[in-house]
């Protein structure tokens, strides 16, 4: 190849990649594709949806016919026809009648129903709604799933046929020894105890050895259910080349919590789990489909407190979620669900294992599954979410084992933290005493040079922090290490569901806001209601920074604006928390609260004569520079002087 052909072949090149550059999508056409295709998926979600309710009513219709004819009559006959050409070899299973098995435990009731096999209700038994009734995750026809596949060219959906139980009692009850609090819903105390499980089989018989079956196991103090699909001689119907099925799950959440600003429809959506991968969501936020192209472990429907998670032993091959937003319904927070691809093998008879997970979003709970469905809980970024993981949850759960008011374990826990930042603190309040002692000396040096030479003065005010040893950011600094703690409490308090339903005085409920009073009127950010505990914060934070400004140095007295900004951020918090949970405006009034008492502390403890004798002797002395500044200086000195002729 010679030279000119290689020009010729790199120029190509050159103008390929220009070319490809220049005419990319830009991040809007991106979008506005992302909104199109999102649109279409619903439009094709919406007539599934359509198809699926228009074969329900069919159905419906055929079993109508069915129970108001004779045995023997020509109607029957008809309709026993009708039924085959729609349904094939499972037309027999589309003729029952639907009866209910309870599978219960010590932590929730489950109903299962015959027709589709199904769980058809979840009732967590530690648990109420908002209003006091009891908490049911969802309820009939709410809950939908079964597996849908084509046989014989017909459309076959396994929630409309009716499965025949494997047990005739219409109640399973898992017994087991008494729990004590704190270890509700832990697997380890069955493994310890050798609980005892309990499980039923739903059967989908067909002709010609077709078979599907569910089998659903639950455990004593668990909020597992183990799902199990066992099919057999289904490539039969399907198809020898079929090498998968669909199993589509539909939830229409109830809303569990009152209607709140921050509250649990910030939180509902869908999340999802690759293989060996990252956990995911879709936005809180919004409406959206989602495709999962690859092998997917787990989904889950989860709102502020509560999930329902199906959990794959082998994971499914792909699927396709959606959550749809339900604001203004005061009954239903959103519609969640998910289409996974279940593989087939060529065995003829083969087992997929499952897991439903129906319960609270309790961080230890979630964690002993070690499949990442704690990820689930917004605990706040990398070190953020480090904290709250191995500082706070630890000591909340210590507490919450051997006292029962939440009001006093927050106090515990305020206690506990200032501890934990009490040296940091106190390097603040050391920082602020030599700053103030140094302030007669600051304020002759800015008189001595005045508001037109502001550069000199600072430069002077700096060498006298220098020479007395003092750094001026020795204030702040302590205080960064405080904020991660800070901010961590702000995404825990409100998604801790050991606070919910908690009262403590006047707060009905540490997990939402409380309410003193109801205005008649809204106020824009602020809300219709009034809550104490966010009052008490922000009279108590505005007394802080008072405070804070009084024994602050001579330096912030030349930033005025600041002073104002300082007082400004108390009040847009209370903006802010009004509707948010009670429990974090009842930790940060405390906190607050402690911090005046550290700071009489220290102002008893700190002997502010001594620091300043030391600060005068630190002045006498020749100051000492670092090897890094001494080095500069020589390089500095070499750069200067001017270098010989040859």
């Amino acid at each position: 190849m010679d030279k000119n052909t290689i020009t010729g072949l790199a120029l190509i090149f050159v103008i390929l990649i220009t070319f490809s550059y220049f005419n990319k999508p830009s991040q809007r056409e991106i979008e506005a594709a992302k909104r199109q295709t999102d649109s279409i998926v619903q439009v094709e979600a919406d007539n599934a949806r359509q198809a699926d309710s228009k074969a329900r009513d069919a159905a419906a219709a055929l079993q109508g016919k069915l129970i108001g004819t004779k045995s023997d009559s020509t109607e029957k006959i008809a309709v026993n026809d009708e039924l085959k050409s729609l349904y094939g070899v499972f037309s027999d299973a589309a003729k029952g009648t639907e009866r209910f098995i309870t599978l219960e435990n010590n932590l929730m009731k489950i109903r299962v129903s015959t027709k589709g096999g199904k769980i058809y209700s979840v009732e967590l038994k530690g648990y109420k709604r908002f209003n006091g009734e009891p908490l049911v995750l969802f309820d009939g026809d709410k809950n939908r799933f079964g597996l849908n596949f084509f046989s014989q060219n017909k459309s076959i959906q396994t929630d409309q046929f009716f499965f025949v139980p494997s047990v005739t009692d219409s109640v399973i009850t898992v017994a087991g020894s008494p729990v004590s609090k704190g270890k509700e819903g832990r697997e380890k105390f069955n493994t310890e105890g050798k609980e005892a499980s309990r499980s039923i089989t739903m059967q989908l018989k067909a002709g010609d050895g077709v078979l599907v079956e569910y089998t659903y196991t639950l455990k004593y103090n668990s909020f597992m259910v183990g799902f199990d699909i066992h099919t057999a001689g289904l490539k039969k119907v399907m198809g020898a080349k079929t090498d998968y099925i669909n199993f589509a799950w539909t939830q229409e959440m109830p809303r569990q919590e009152k209607v709140s600003k921050f509250g649990e429809d910030n939180y509902a959506t869908t999340y999802y789990k690759f293989y060996q991968d990252e956990v995911n969501k879709i936005a809180p936020t919004k409406s959206e489909s989602k495709a999962l192209s690859t092998r997917v472990e787990w989904v889950s429907f989860k709102t502020l407190f509560f999930s329902s998670a199906l959990i794959a032993d082998k994971a499914f091959l792909n699927g396709q979620i959606s959550t749809k937003k339900r604001d203004k319904d005061p009954a239903y927070v959103s519609d969640m669900s998910a289409d996974l691809t279940i593989p087939l093998d060529n065995s003829g008879s083969e087992t997929f294992p499952a897991r439903f997970f129906f319960g609270p979003n309790q961080y230890n709970t979630l964690k002993q599954y070690k499949v990442s469905l704690e990820e689930e809980l917004s605990l706040g970024w990398t070190v953020i979410g480090w904290v709250n993981k191995y500082i706070i949850i630890p000591a909340f759960d210590f507490l919450r084992r051997y006292i029962g008011n939440f009001g006093l374990i927050i106090l515990l826990l305020t206690i506990y933290v200032k501890l934990i930042v009490a040296p940091f603190t106190y390097k603040s309040y050391i920082s602020q005493a030599k700053m103030r002692l140094l302030k007669p000396e600051i304020e002759e040096i800015q008189k001595k040079f005045g508001e037109e030479k502001k550069m000199e003065s600072q430069q002077a005010v700096m060498a006298l922090y220098k020479k007395a040893g003092v750094n001026p950011m020795g204030g702040c600094l302590p205080m960064l290490f405080q904020m991660p703690i800070l901010v961590a409490m702000f995404y825990f308090f409100p998604i801790s569901i050991e606070l919910r339903q908690q009262s403590f005085l006047w707060a009905h409920d540490l997990s939402s806001f409380d309410s003193i009073a109801t205005l008649p009127f809204e106020i824009p950010w602020y809300g219709s209601h009034v809550s104490l505990f966010c009052l008490l914060m922000t009279v108590t934070n505005i007394l802080y920074v008072k405070y804070n400004n009084e024994m602050s140095s001579a330096g912030t007295q030349q930033m005025p604006g600041m002073k104002t900004m300082m007082y400004m951020m108390p009040v847009m918090f209370l903006f802010i928390f009004n509707s948010y949970a009670s429990g974090l405006s009842l930790y940060y009034f405390l906190s607050l609260v402690f911090t005046f008492v550290q700071m009489f502390v220290f102002k008893k403890l700190v002997n502010e004569e001594q620091i300043h004798a030391q600060l005068k002797a630190k002045q006498k002395m020749p100051v000492t520079k670092s090897k890094f500044q001494t080095k500069l200086e020589e390089m500095s000195k070499q750069k200067n002087v001017p270098q010989k002729r040859k």
